[in-house]
């Protein structure tokens, strides 16, 4: 996809990756950027840099995801792209099962479920177009676990799956659909940070995830992995499940100390 002269929306749009990918949609000359997050006073500001249109929503709640979806096509007639970028982190440091209930509930409304109420609110107006863009964030983590947040990792890999259930079943309807796979990126979650375990491999800004995300786009490719040493990552996954465990434990014990 040509981002020019295209209506998109992205949510988490004020700060972070989603902020770099809203600066870097109004530099390649998109028609309407709406800047989507529950940080009012952030997303006016990207949208006042930007030439865009700021709007509210907390992505958990599926009636804010359905109201800018109506405002949008109300206001500019259709939607091409939604971006639904919006996501929450978790630790467990006492182990895989210890996080709260709550806690499990809200990542799993913001990293998973939010990403399924875009889909059911563009797609009926794509679908009856015949084409549309489907694209989200999920995590490296959603590939390849993140040692130390089960919720994390279970979230993103359920972000992904959904990722691929809406390419296998509407490829053939014109629907594009990618995700987005990055490890350590700068922004609120990371802070000051070197990334942790998500920092293997360096951090990355938002300028630069927002640079591949633009080439991935233009190929309309699936998978959309700002650092490649998470194909290699892959490769070796699924090569060897049962030697890929035990590297990650090592992996794990190398943290833990």
């Amino acid at each position: 996809m040509d981002i020019k002269d295209k209506i998109t929306i992205v949510t988490g749009g004020a700060s972070g990756i989603g902020e770099g990918i809203c600066r870097r949609f109004a530099e390649e000359g998109a028609l309407a950027v709406v800047v989507v997050d529950n940080d009012e006073e952030g997303a006016k500001r990207v949208a006042d840099d930007i030439g865009g249109v700021a709007m509210y929503a907390d992505v958990s709640n599926e009636d804010d995801i359905i109201n800018v979806v109506q405002r949008t096509e109300e206001q500019f007639g259709h939607i091409d792209l939604i971006f639904s970028n919006a996501g929450i982190g978790l630790g467990d440091p006492d182990g895989p099962a210890s996080a709260s209930n709550e806690g499990w509930q809200k990542i799993w409304e913001v990293n998973l479920m939010a990403h399924v109420y875009a889909a059911r609110a563009v797609l009926p107006g794509m679908l009856a177009r015949g084409e549309g863009y489907i694209a989200s964030t999920a995590s490296a983590a959603g590939l390849l676990s993140q040692i130390g947040s089960a919720p994390y990792s279970v979230t993103k890999a359920g972000a992904v799956a959904f990722a691929e259930s809406l390419a296998i079943a509407h490829g053939d309807d014109g629907i594009k659909v990618s995700v987005l796979c990055p490890q350590a990126v700068r922004s609120g979650m990371t802070g000051d940070s070197d990334g942790g375990v998500a920092g293997r491999d360096g951090m990355l800004e938002p300028s630069d995830v927002a640079q591949t995300v633009m080439d991935c786009l233009a190929e309309e490719r699936f998978l959309i992995l700002p650092h490649p040493e998470v194909d290699t990552y892959m490769k070796r996954k699924a090569s060897d499940y049962d030697r890929w465990l035990k590297g990650m434990r090592r992996f794990r014990q190398s943290f833990i100390r």
